[in-house]
């Protein structure tokens, strides 16, 4: 058996990487032309950073990026609302590391070319459409069955040469064109009525320096800051990672490197000047903005036809709360490796995957929009009406507040007594 893996982004590369220590081949292509490291920061909770950690990158992933210490919430008028402590200072095995999206991916896709050798990934072919042969076998595959997968190349705007494996995994993101021919009636994406912006700014290391924050609401913009990288110049600033959401009916297309403008979303965040960060100055700092609406797709009633299946954002694209996207899709590569090692039978392997992880990744999708982890600040919004308070205890128990961070890690898999199961 032999498994071609169509998309090189952190769902794509770690499948790749879990193949291979499993013992079964496999190759990846991807759109673009090369893979630069776009986007902005991203967020490895415990229960994903396990899994890359048995793959041996823990230390090269704590190396480019930061060991997050406590999430903490904050109204909009700068007061403490609660905090809690993150990773291996909440009593996980493994940490919570904040990364840029391109370091993390970097590190994916130099594991694979030095596991998997220099050609395993071959850039610039765009998955056009895929053929399940059902059975017959003329490529060569011991177990009488293959996968035909159309390409096109991007560069040259020409047909590209055909694919052919046992089985095909569609990791080619939000807009997956194998989704699409698998699922060619599906509805629009569902729009939140949030927009969100985002940067990274060279900044000041600010609260503990492994600070992840989340402030405000949305009604009056809601912001999460964190650090992705240390150390970056000789003044000793970390670069620091921002998203600014806000409410609003105007809804630009799906797309992750989208340019967005400081006046559409700066007035809000004016005042947002408090004793431990300059809000507008951190945003005024970033050297571009990217503007991506807060959508999601209803969740599929499948993912896998014959011996073709979805993975990561192409299977489950959901609203980009509580750093769950590249976590759920961490979390596919591993159950999808163990499957199909299990199974010697590779549909019946890709159901079996198919049967632990869509129901899963659906209730994240739908909690995302219901309760979803910065849920606390709504709950202190709405209690107070928007207004400064005297004591936060007088607004939610710190019970309360616990309560609501353990039901969100409980749904999306990552709670201590889960994420040990992982490894």
């Amino acid at each position: 058996m032999d498994v071609l893996i169509v998309g090189a982004g952190i769902g794509g590369l770690t499948l790749a990487l879990e193949l291979d220590d499993a013992g079964i081949p496999c190759r990846l292509v991807d759109a673009a032309p090369d893979i630069s490291p776009i986007g902005a920061g991203i967020n490895v909770l415990p229960h994903a950073a396990r899994i890359l950690s048995r793959l041996g990158l823990e230390e090269r992933l704590a190396e480019v990026g930061v060991t997050t210490e406590e999430s903490v919430f904050f109204n909009r008028f700068g007061q403490l609302i609660y905090r809690e402590p993150a990773g291996r200072f909440a009593g996980y095995d493994h940490p919570q590391l904040s990364l840029h999206r391109g370091d993390l991916q970097g590190v994916l896709l130099d594991a694979v070319r030095e596991h998997l050798g220099a050609d395993a990934v071959v850039m610039g072919r765009q998955a056009v459409s895929v053929d399940d042969d059902g059975g017959h076998d003329d490529g060569g595959h011991d177990d009488g069955g293959t996968v035909r997968l159309r390409t096109r190349d991007v560069v040259r705007g020409t047909a590209g040469p055909d694919e052919t494996a046992s089985v095909v995994v569609a990791c080619d993101g939000i807009h997956s064109a194998i989704r699409r021919q698998l699922h060619p009636d599906e509805g629009e994406p569902v729009y939140s009525g949030v927009n969100m912006w985002r940067g990274v700014a060279a900044w000041e290391p600010f609260l503990t320096g492994a600070s992840m924050v989340r402030v405000g609401w949305l009604a009056h913009g809601k912001m999460v800051i964190y650090p992705v990288r240390e150390q970056i110049d000789e003044q000793g600033r970390q670069l620091v990672n921002w998203v600014a959401e806000l409410e609003t009916p105007r809804r630009p297309r799906r797309d992750w490197t989208r340019h967005g403008s400081l006046a559409d979303f700066i007035e809000p965040f004016e005042d947002w000047r408090f004793d431990w960060l300059d809000v507008p100055a951190l945003i005024r700092g970033s050297d571009s903005v990217l503007e991506y609406p807060m959508v999601d797709q209803e969740p599929l009633s499948r993912w896998t036809f014959g011996r073709v299946t979805l993975l990561g954002d192409a299977a489950h694209p959901m609203v980009p709360r509580g750093s769950n996207g590249a976590g759920q899709a961490i979390l596919d590569a591993r159950a999808l490796r163990l499957a199909l090692e299990t199974y010697a039978d590779p549909e019946q392997a890709l159901l079996a995957y198919e049967g632990e992880r869509l129901p899963a990744t659906a209730e994240v999708v739908r909690t995302n929009r219901r309760q979803p982890p910065d849920a606390i600040l709504r709950e202190v919004y709405e209690r107070t009406g928007d207004r400064p308070f005297a004591r936060i205890e007088d607004v939610i128990s710190e019970e309360e507040m616990a309560a609501i961070s353990e039901s969100y890690r409980r749904v999306s898999g990552n709670t201590r007594e889960r994420s040990r199961l992982l490894g």
